[in-house]
């Protein structure tokens, strides 16, 4: 997993609450237990017109012209501004890779599913807790300018906006590290294998018998 600290992006708005596993990634595309390949069926459902299935092309389906992530605008968009309870639903994983895979590192959200919440840290997205009133500023601003840009640093916990304001945000401290240190919970307790490995002599030595 790539060590996540700042992040600069495009910003791309899902004006909804409640989206769920099933929309973010439907669930014809759970036939797959790889951790590639679902980029491209990420919100398909919404973003285009025809049924879609795993592995069929992406040439010739029928964009859906309503949906903002098919504007030419947010084009290259790597920070998802959307609404409450963010990702609820049934707890797959593939919801998480999906985004990943189609280039979201950032999703702002007025609340989230825990399981989700934990599912991005565990797989290099960063979940960002605002208040409704500051996701609301930012959509104004999403709305008004074209291109409209916003700054993630992790180190600092805070949102930064092209005109100087600045958003906090908490992490809990355990994913917070693991994220800037680029490690899942199988990464960060790996870290510690020589203690782990002097703990399973020390009691071998002391119970021969396990």
């Amino acid at each position: 997993m790539t060590p996540f600290t700042k992040h600069t992006g495009v910003v791309v708005p899902l004006d909804r609450d409640n989206i769920d596993t099933d929309a973010i990634i439907p669930k014809q595309y759970m036939k797959s237990i790889a951790r590639t390949g679902f980029g491209p069926y990420v919100f398909d459902e919404w973003r285009f017109l025809d049924e879609g299935y795993y592995g069929k092309p992406l040439s010739g389906r029928t964009p859906n012209p309503d949906c903002p992530i098919n504007f030419p605008r947010f084009a290259n968009a790597s920070i998802l501004l959307t609404g409450k309870n963010f990702g609820c639903g049934s707890s797959r994983e593939h919801a998480p890779w999906a985004l990943y895979q189609f280039g979201i590192r950032v999703v702002i959200a007025a609340s989230f599913a825990d399981i989700f919440f934990n599912n991005c840290c565990r797989n290099g997205i960063l979940p960002v807790v605002l208040e409704e009133a500051q996701i609301r500023t930012l959509r104004q601003a999403v709305e008004d300018i074209v291109g409209f840009r916003l700054g993630v640093d992790l180190t600092r916990c805070e949102v930064n906006a092209p005109n100087g304001e600045r958003f906090q945000f908490n992490v809990p401290e355990v994913l917070r590290t693991n994220l800037l240190q680029g490690v899942d919970e199988v990464g960060a307790t790996l870290s510690f294998v020589d203690e782990i490995r002097a703990f399973e002599q020390a009691r071998l030595a002391d119970r021969p018998w396990l």
